[in-house]
Order: C-alpha cells, then sequence, then structure tokens
C-alpha cells in the first residue's frame, strides 16, 4: 500500500499527522536509509524501511484511546524543553500515545490520548465542531453586556471567536462562577475572550468533549474509552 509518509508515520503511533510533517522537516526521518525533510514523500507500507531517530518505527497493532483528568502543572506534550512534567508521566502505557488537542499548563480537566491519527483528526478539524465544556472561575461580577459580548465573538488577536456560550453558575461577591462552551480550540482562547470581557480567569478546568464526560475521574487519573465514546469519535 503506498501513502504518504507522514500519514504512514501517524498510523505507526509517532504522533498526529501534523506533528509527524514537522518532525519529516527537521530532518529525523529515514526511509530506506535515505534522509526525507521534505513533505509529499510516499511510502511503500509493505516493503519500506521507515526509521525515526536511527529506530524502526511499524504501525501500531493496538489502538488505545484513553481520557485523562490532567491536573494544573502539566504540559500537554509528548516531551518538553524546558523539563516540565508532561501528561504521559500520569498515562503509563505499553503503546506509544499523544494528545488530542491540548490543555493548558494552568488548565485542568478533560484531556484525549491516542495512538490513534485518523482520530487525531477527526476530532482536531474544525468541521468536527465537538463542543467543549469548561467550569471557570473568573474576577468580578459578571453581567448581562459581558454575556453578550462573550457570546458573539470577540477579536483574540488577528482571530475572531465563533458563536459560544456563557452561563453563570454562581456569583461570589468578588468572582463569578461559569459555565463556557466553546467549539474552537485556538491557543489559551478561554483565558484570553474573559479578559477582554474585563474578567480574568482564576481557574479553569474542561469537563466535556462532545459527548465525552470527565466523569467522576480525580486529577491525574485515567481510563479507556468506552465502545460507545470510541464509535462517537470515530463518526
Amino acid at each position: 500500500m503506498i501513502e504518504r509518509l507522514q500519514k504512514y508515520m501517524a498510523h505507526c503511533g509517532v504522533a498526529s499527522r501534523r506533528k509527524c510533517e514537522y518532525i519529516i522537516l527537521q530532518g529525523r526521518v529515514r526511509v530506506n536509509g535515505q534522509v526525507i525533510d521534505k513533505l509529499g514523500f510516499k511510502v511503500d507500507t509493505e516493503n519500506d524501511l521507515v526509521m525515526l531517530d536511527n529506530n524502526n518505527i511499524v504501525p501500531e497493532q493496538k489502538k488505545v484511546y484513553i481520557a485523562l483528568n490532567k491536573p494544573e502543572g502539566y504540559v500537554s506534550t509528548v516531551r518538553d524543553e524546558k523539563n516540565r512534567k508532561t501528561i504521559l508521566d500520569l498515562v503509563k502505557v505499553d503503546e506509544r500515545i499523544y494528545p488530542i488537542g491540548r490543555l493548558d499548563y494552568d488548565t485542568s480537566g478533560l484531556i484525549l490520548l491516542t495512538n490513534d491519527g485518523d482520530i487525531y483528526n477527526k476530532i482536531i478539524h474544525p468541521k468536527s465542531e465537538k463542543n467543549k465544556v469548561y467550569i471557570a472561575e473568573v474576577s468580578g461580577v459578571i453581567s448581562n453586556e459581558d454575556i453578550n459580548k462573550f457570546e458573539n465573538g470577540l477579536n483574540i488577536g488577528n482571530y475572531i471567536t465563533s458563536k459560544a456560550s456563557l452561563k453563570i453558575l454562581r456569583l461570589n461577591n468578588n468572582s463569578s462562577v461559569v459555565n463556557i462552551i466553546i467549539h474552537e480550540g485556538k491557543n489559551r482562547q478561554i483565558r484570553k475572550m474573559c479578559k477582554i470581557i474585563g474578567h480574568q480567569v482564576i481557574t479553569l478546568k474542561r469537563i466535556k468533549i462532545g459527548k465525552i464526560e470527565l466523569g467522576n475521574l480525580k486529577k491525574g487519573e485515567w481510563r479507556y474509552l468506552t465502545d460507545t465514546e470510541i464509535k462517537y469519535i470515530s463518526m
């Protein structure tokens, strides 16, 4: 079977297809001894020898799908150049997994991990529009005007956010606890949106991705997705 190198690498559980493209451009991949550092290269999956950092890679035989309750203080990457703790320090499995999307260093909650590159693309692609639900505590008391601004699009830096939802769960003396729903995943998006309407995020936790819920997982705990959940993210 002939397929693009980055797609083959994703099937091998190296990383998402997009991340694999970056790895190729770094010149870390060899096919039959030849360094490949440009995109568009295709491999014969049955006969070509593909190596990453001088290690053979082969397709993952077992696909795994995991839900983790990420604590604050962990980065959502496989490796961190600053030697900070990563979510792979929490999830110990034999398969070579990577996160689907990210949560900020100081954000907790639900994040999915897999070694299935096709699933990664289905969840991350904007067309999937899987809502992401968060509980946030923000500074100050949120007004109806703030809610209207938040829900109808904000410029967070060369990008206008799509329609969103913000509902007040509880008002404190100097802060508000709110439920937030977005379907995008821009870097620090919710924190930027809240800052623009004048409310700094104090704590932020993701509790749901589409139909997959955090449930009663404690911080640092993880579980395998159910067959029903896997079918849902495969659609």
